[in-house]
Formats: C-alpha cells, structure tokens, sequence
C-alpha cells in the first residue's frame, strides 16, 4: 500500500480508500447495495486496516445513519487508535421529515455533524464534505459553516463531492478571501468519474491542487469482470436491482474488452486492472473501494500490486477517452504549437 500527500495538506491517506456504502441495508434503496452487520463489517474493516488502508468513507445518508453507526462501532471493536485512521463522513442528504433536514445550510451541516459524530462515537472528522451541491443555499453560507466547524475542532478538513467543477472553483474563491472560510490546504473533492475505465478524467478536467478522490471505481459491478455485452446480470446482482451509476453502456464494453486483453495476459482480474488504472492517475489521491466479501476485498486490495506498461496505459487511454467537448477540444487544438515549444525547452 502507497501513501499520498492529501493534494495541498501535510496529510497522508492510502491509495485506496474503504468504502461503507454495503454497511447497513437500511431503507429500500441502501438494502440493494448491501446489508452488512457489525460482524461481518469488523472483518472488511479490519482486513482493510491489516492491509494498510488508513482511510475510511461513509456518509449520514447511508442505510439511514446505519453505515456510520457501523463504522464507528467497528473501530471500537478493533480497538484501532484513532491517529492511526483517517475518517471520512458527509452531508447534504435528507437525513429527517423536516423541511430543513436536507441541504447544505448551515442550519442542516451544524446539526448533521453533531448527529455523525455520535453515531461515529468520535470527538472529531478528519474529511468533512458537502455530499451535492445545493441550489437553495448560497455557497458563501456553506463555506463559512464549514470554517466554524474547523475553527471548534469538530472537522480537521473539508471537501465537496458531486459538484461541477465551476462549483468547485467558486467554492475555492470564497475560501481564499481573509476570514471567508478554510483555506485551500483544507479542500479536497470526490467526484464519481467517467464512463470507465475513464473514471478519473473528470479529475484531470478539474484538479487544481485539492485532494481527489473517485467513487464507485468500478461503476456498482459492471467492471468486475463479470458482464459480457450480451450477457444479462444474475437475479441477485447489485446491478440487476439497481443499475447505477449510469454509464454510457457501448464505450463501457469497448473498455472492458481491453481490460479483460490486460488481465488474462498478467493472470489477474479485470476489477484490478481498472482499479490499477485508476491509481495510475496523477490526479488521483485515493480510490473508493466497497466489498461485500472478504474475498472481494482481497481482490481490490491486490491492485495496488500491478503496475501498467506504457503500452498497457496507452490502450487504455483511448479506448476510454472522453469524447471532445468544447471547449476542450479547441484547447487542444490552438495549444499544440506552444506545448510543442514547451516540450522542446524541457529537453533542452
């Protein structure tokens, strides 16, 4: 397991992060992704943690409160000492009846922090982030609560997730102005990336210096190995109950096909190769990984094992590029004399 500079900050997280996402199976929707209990969550956690992952991402919205009760109970259990853990936690969704129990106000996030820690029975969260943006609450009121929150030692960084990247930036903007709120060292965003394996590009399109990281990796299943283009998913598989995230099926497939070329020369599974992918990415600090099996878990854990040939990368690179949007594909276009120039200076 490699350990990365959390983009600006002096913090070191794993290069692959646990997800808590199948802990729980509270609601009708979070019963789909998973439903594991306390004992079985204590062997993820722990084989995790015996792996080398001291990063640790759940949310108040998942299985209702159930996944983060569930984590912070783990840790206990395991008697993992606290500096030994980054834990990450968010807010945004609906997490009660009331008209207010949603949202990124700061109504919402200070009552919603208070309820995460005692579910996580932790004094403080190392990763805070706002879990969407929202269209109701002007950015400067989330900025600032979430200052307040570092400001009285609740929260020791904060981070967005599911937000565009101009959301991003104007969300930087009110960070950087004196007394606006945390500071740049304090910023790290989780976006859910592209058609894979292309699920950092979005990463590569936004990073401005903040910590990345990338969930659903291997898109709830679908590059695990186990779909085929005319193959239908089994009766109890996760995507069968719930397709998403939604993906773009043809370039997946197309992906796959490449990915599958990979893993059957190196005799490893397609879901490593992708992830290795991933963790190739410059832009990318830490990568979500959620398992409902020891073995599954296992199996994610052994990419940080494979290292990608450049002629590997590059096969993967354009079977999963992005199509050109604009402007991008005029930065590309009118950029190429000058990164010419640039090229021949380095060499120089």
């Amino acid at each position: 397991m490699r350990y990365k500079k959390f983009g600006n900050t002096g913090l070191f997280v794993s290069e692959l992060c646990l997800g808590t996402m199948t802990f729980g199976g509270e609601g009708e929707l979070w019963s789909k992704i998973g439903a594991l209990q306390q004992e079985d969550a204590n062997r993820l956690v722990g084989r995790a943690l015996e792996a080398g992952v001291n990063f640790i991402d759940t949310a108040d919205v998942y299985s209702e409160g159930r996944s983060e009760i569930i984590t912070g109970q783990a840790l206990r259990d395991l008697k993992v000492a606290r500096d030994d853990v980054v834990i990450a936690t968010k807010v945004f969704g609906q997490t009660g009846p009331g008209v207010n129990a949603r949202g990124n106000s700061r109504f919402h996030i200070m009552e919603s922090v208070k309820k995460s820690l005692a579910r996580l029975q932790l004094d403080h969260i190392d990763l805070y982030q706002i879990h969407g943006f929202d269209p109701a609450t002007p950015i400067e009121e989330t900025v600032r609560a979430l200052d307040n929150l570092v400001q009285h030692g609740h929260v020791r960084y904060v981070g967005v997730s599911n937000w565009a990247a101009w959301q991003i930036m104007k969300g930087r903007g009110h960070c950087e102005r004196p007394g606006r709120g945390p500071g740049e060292n304090q910023h790290a965003d989780k976006t859910h990336p592209r058609p894979p394996p292309a699920r950092a590009r979005g990463a590569h399109r936004e990073n401005q210096g903040g910590g990345r990281g990338g969930w659903s990796p291997l898109a709830g299943g679908l590059l695990s190995g186990k779909y085929s283009r005319d193959g239908q998913a089994a009766a109890g598989d996760r995507r069968a109950q719930f397709d998403f995230p939604p993906v773009d099926h043809e370039r997946a497939f197309d992906s796959i096909d490449v990915l599958r070329q990979v893993a059957e020369a190196r005799g490893v599974s397609v879901a490593q190769v992708a992830l290795a992918w991933l963790l190739h990415q410059r832009a990318v600090t830490s990568v979500i990984i959620g398992a409902k099996r020891v073995e599954q878990l296992d199996d994610n854990l052994a990419a940080t094992d494979i290292r990608l040939t450049a002629q590997e990368l590059a096969a993967l690179d354009q079977v999963s590029a992005l199509p050109p949007e604009y402007p991008g594909w005029m930065f590309t276009r009118q950029g190429e004399f000058r990164r010419q120039q640039l090229r021949e200076s380095n060499a120089a």
